[in-house]
């Protein structure tokens, strides 16, 4: 029964799998979906070989956003946000958060543009590593990296590829 949008009701049936709905029907398409996850951190760095302010030891409040595509499973998720999660809370946060950058990531000038890069990869290792990943062929697409709320490096699949 279809309701003018907009107006409030009840459900009156919940509806469940098996008799409403049966499980094929599920995933809906076979098509390459892009799904997002931001997360936050709070660091301190300072740049190398650059006169400004960002010579001197300082912080940030970091947003980094992972844009991470993939063919939907039997039951129509490309990829589970708690999955991204666990990638980001195991493989990725733990050198980021609260630390000193300088010192836990690679030899690199700590730029936006150098980390995101180094984000790029850590996303796609840590995708690599699950088994369910690989079968729907889940890949990162971009992963952008806000140093103010204002300014942000970002960097692409397909520049990572063909570069």
């Amino acid at each position: 029964m279809s309701r003018e949008p907009g107006t409030f009701r009840i459900v009156e049936h919940l509806q469940k799998l098996g008799e409403d709905i049966d499980a094929g029907s599920l995933r809906y398409h076979r098509k390459r979906v892009l799904v997002s996850k931001e997360f936050t951190f709070d660091a301190a760095h300072h740049l190398h070989c650059y006169e400004g302010k960002c010579k001197n030891l300082h912080g940030h409040t970091y947003k980094v956003v992972f844009g991470i595509s993939g063919i939907p499973n039997e039951v129509g998720i490309t990829v589970d946000f708690g999955d991204i999660k666990d990638c980001w809370k195991t493989d990725i946060e733990p050198y980021l958060d609260h630390r000193y950058l300088n010192e836990t990531l690679p030899p690199m000038n700590t730029t936006a543009e150098n980390m995101v890069v180094w984000l790029f990869e850590k996303m796609e290792d840590a995708l690599r590593s699950k088994e369910s990943h690989e079968q729907q062929g889940t890949r990162t697409e971009f992963v952008r990296l806000f140093e103010t709320p204002t300014s942000y490096a970002e960097v692409r699949r397909e520049w990572m590829i063909h570069e």
